[in-house]
């Protein structure tokens, strides 16, 4: 490679990481605006009896009923939650949502869609900005791995958001754990551009570990539904149970869809890519066939690439399952995308192995 080549490699990784820190700028403007969202969106307590008064709180359901009494006087009856007997079978209409149908919130949560949009195409350069620089697939260390996890991650929000899919609540939880994830990935993560060991010089880096990028961020997302399903769950369970929530639920659980809802959406997501992560697995040894001469060999990442198929797959499973189904069967969903992150993490950082490519 020519002085030329090298100095344009250089400076194009100089690009990719301003790029990236930009985008660490934006999603920040972007989290302040989500949770201005949230915080105008949080109704007062009169406006959350006028809106159950007249039926408007997605959350307050039925509306007041009037009935008669006597000659004729109007008495107002006190709004209930409906609920249907039988534990997850709630019918519990779904919350309004961040914005709170509030004009205000409304506002901000389109002003922080817009910003994550913004970010989400400046990381994407970025990525494509390291990509060129070394001239290969941008993923051959942890560093290369975790922003393109990031803008992968984003990438499915705001595809499902373009589906018109109820899905802008997630949005917070989205833009602070994408900012976690840059923040370790530029702190503790990066690595020079270089080029990559022998074993990951081949076409099927492009197959292997693109689908493996692709599939943990949409498992993430499966899992931060299912994290709100179990405090929506525990919400709706206490005003079932005739109790009191706390201020932090009633402004902000019962905006959130119900938990039937955030169940059902975790579950669509977490069954529509687990066939891709068994694909994933098999490419994986193959891959490992053509370099090492051995299709399986239990390596640290194989072990763990495996244990959290079965996870994911048990958890499948009990959805089938009638004693399984609603808190049992998330838990479960919870443990298999903790087996994902150790298997990227814990793996990769302190466990020795054939795939030991963080590169830190």
């Amino acid at each position: 490679m020519t002085t030329l080549a090298v100095a344009a490699n250089e400076n194009l990784a100089q690009i990719s990481n301003y790029l990236i820190y930009s985008s660490m700028a934006v999603y920040t403007l972007a989290f302040l605006a989500h949770i201005a969202e949230w915080v105008f969106g949080s109704r007062s307590k009169v406006g959350r009896t006028a809106a159950a008064l007249t039926g408007g709180a997605a959350s307050e359901a039925p509306a007041v009923q009037v009935r008669t009494k006597g000659g004729g006087t109007a008495v107002l009856d006190k709004p209930k939650v409906v609920t249907r007997s039988g534990s997850g079978t709630r019918d519990v209409p779904d919350g309004p949502g961040a914005a709170g149908d509030t004009e205000k919130g409304d506002l901000y949560g389109r002003i922080a869609v817009s910003l994550t949009a913004l970010a989400f195409l400046i990381e994407a350069a970025g990525v494509v900005a390291r990509a060129m620089s070394v001239q290969r697939a941008p993923w051959g260390n942890m560093y290369e791995f975790s922003i393109t996890f990031s803008t992968v991650a984003v990438g499915v929000y705001l595809a499902l958001l373009a589906a018109k899919k109820n899905v802008r609540w997630l949005g917070l939880i989205l833009v602070t754990t994408v900012l976690l994830d840059l923040g370790i990935a530029t702190k503790w993560l990066y690595t020079d551009s270089d080029q990559l060991v022998p074993a990951l010089d081949s076409y099927w880096l492009w197959i292997h570990v693109s689908t493996a990028i692709f599939c943990g961020a949409v498992f993430y997302v499966g899992a931060a539904g299912t994290v709100l399903y179990l405090f929506r769950d525990s919400y709706e369970a206490k005003l079932a149970g005739g109790g009191k929530p706390g201020s932090f639920a009633t402004s902000v659980l019962e905006r959130l869809p119900s938990a039937a809802s955030l169940d059902k959406f975790s579950y669509r997501i977490n069954a529509a890519v687990f066939p891709l992560w068994t694909f994933t697995i098999v490419a994986g040894a193959i891959w490992a066939g053509d370099a090492w001469g051995r299709y399986w060999g239990w390596d640290p990442k194989e072990v763990w690439s495996f244990v959290t198929w079965v996870a994911y797959a048990g958890y499948l499973h009990a959805r089938a399952t009638a004693g399984w189904k609603g808190r049992k069967a998330a838990y479960l969903a919870l443990f298999a995308f903790a087996c994902w992150i150790w298997n990227y993490y814990g793996v990769n950082i302190l466990l020795n192995g054939k795939h030991s490519y963080a590169g830190i």
